[in-house]
């Protein structure tokens, strides 16, 4: 998870108008392409010295239906030929959601001010991101600002979509291994105590079988240091964490996740819809290329994905085009390689783009499901081998004692 700084920035617009903000970004040569793609010449930026988590922050308190619902009203607002001003006065007063409502306005008071709606909505990177915003500046420029909403509410909704499947995948290898680690506590805490004491009792202590040992050793030893293990287990996701925070760590791990087996390939393949999607959304609304590159770098969530398609901007920039150095970054599968190459001979690249994508949202519900059938049945297994161990272990002696009264 990249680390975000807070940039303090002077700039003119279009018209030659003075504009002040703040936004977030990387760096500040990130920050400084976000706001030449905003259409803004910068004269001033400094950093605040504020370290920001973006992914944390953003949207805080604002949920995707909120975006998207207000993305698809200003859309049939505007396409009706209401003001810009009213469209922002009616939808902030309406909103179910009273902080989303209360930015919106601030977002209209800003426009009354002289900035333009990109310029406004920029000024909130907790609710509107770069591919937001680049977006409707896009639409502004064009004259289209209805048509980009509507394709805004559309990429959300798409998003969202992708987005659902994926938890919905995880809900139950999560729900799964929770229920596993309470079991496997209760027995380690309360139940084989109790199966020890019979043991104690009987004069069999002394004798037990390995399994038993061992078993018994790990319930003494959990008992002992319950308490360090529960923080340790804590304590692991958060070190995780941090450490993803490092450029170095999080891009092996990157790396390794699409190499991962059973995972690595739907890994990939949402990588790849969330690349092309953006991408197609940009560029069907009028982006330059080469700012939308930089502004879809980010949507792929993959460090590894993110620096091929700065090396294909950096080489489009050069004068060469975009498939050859994507297929030089073996990072996409050869296909999306050749139809974004086929894409780019046509003079249709937005519209291939967006065929991938479609074609990888298809593809991913396909890879979940086959990742959820084959993870069921393989964490059934896993969680029957160790509990099951354990309740034979435990019993062993049990056989043994009864055996042995049956010989007598």
């Amino acid at each position: 998870m990249a680390k975000m700084l807070t940039f303090m920035y002077e700039a003119k617009n279009r018209t030659g108008a003075v504009v002040k903000g703040t936004l977030t970004a990387e760096t500040e040569d990130a920050a400084q392409q976000r706001l030449k793609g905003m259409g803004l010449t910068v004269s001033t930026i400094r950093n605040t010295g504020k370290d920001l988590n973006f992914n944390f922050l953003q949207r805080k308190g604002v949920s995707t239906k909120d975006l998207k619902t207000f993305s698809r009203q200003f859309a049939t607002m505007i396409d009706s030929g209401l003001p810009l001003v009213q469209c922002l006065e009616i939808l902030g007063g309406q909103s179910d959601n009273k902080y989303f409502g209360k930015c919106v306005l601030e977002i209209k008071s800003h426009v009354e001010g002289g900035s333009t709606f990109s310029e406004a909505l920029a000024k909130y990177p907790r609710i509107f991101d770069e591919l937001f915003v680049a977006l409707v500046a896009a639409g502004e420029v064009g004259g289209i600002l209805d048509t980009i909403m509507k394709r805004l509410a559309d990429y959300i909704e798409k998003r969202e979509q992708l987005e659902r499947r994926i938890k919905g995948a995880m809900v139950y290898p999560v729900a799964i291994l929770v229920i596993t680690v309470v079991v496997v506590t209760v027995m380690l805490q309360k139940v084989i105590p109790t199966f020890v004491e019979m043991f104690e009792s009987f004069g069999a202590a002394d004798a037990l079988p390995g399994p038993t040992k061992f078993v018994v050793g790990l319930s003494e030893a959990f008992q002992s240091h319950f308490i360090s293990i529960m923080i340790t287990l804590f304590a692991i996701p958060i070190g995780l964490k941090l450490a993803l925070r490092q450029p170095k760590v999080r891009a092996v791990m990157h790396r390794l996740y699409l190499v991962l087996p059973i995972v690595g390939p739907v890994i990939r393949k949402i990588a790849v819809a969330r690349f092309t999607r953006t991408l197609g959304t940009l560029l069907s609304s009028g982006v330059p290329i080469l700012d939308a590159l930089m502004t879809v770098s980010k949507a792929a969530g993959n460090v590894v994905i993110e620096r091929a398609i700065l090396f294909a901007r950096n080489r489009i920039s050069e004068g060469r085009n975009m498939s050859e150095p994507l297929a030089d970054a073996k990072v996409f599968p050869g296909m999306v390689v050749q139809m974004i190459a086929v894409g780019e001979q046509t003079g249709a690249l937005d519209v291939m783009c967006n065929k991938i994508a479609d074609f990888y949202d298809e593809e991913v519900d396909v890879a979940v499901a086959a990742l959820t059938s084959l993870l069921e049945p393989l964490m059934m297994v896993v969680i029957g081998g160790i509990v099951g161990g354990m309740v034979i272990a435990m019993y062993l002696p049990v056989f043994n004692m009864a055996g042995a009264i049956k010989a007598e």
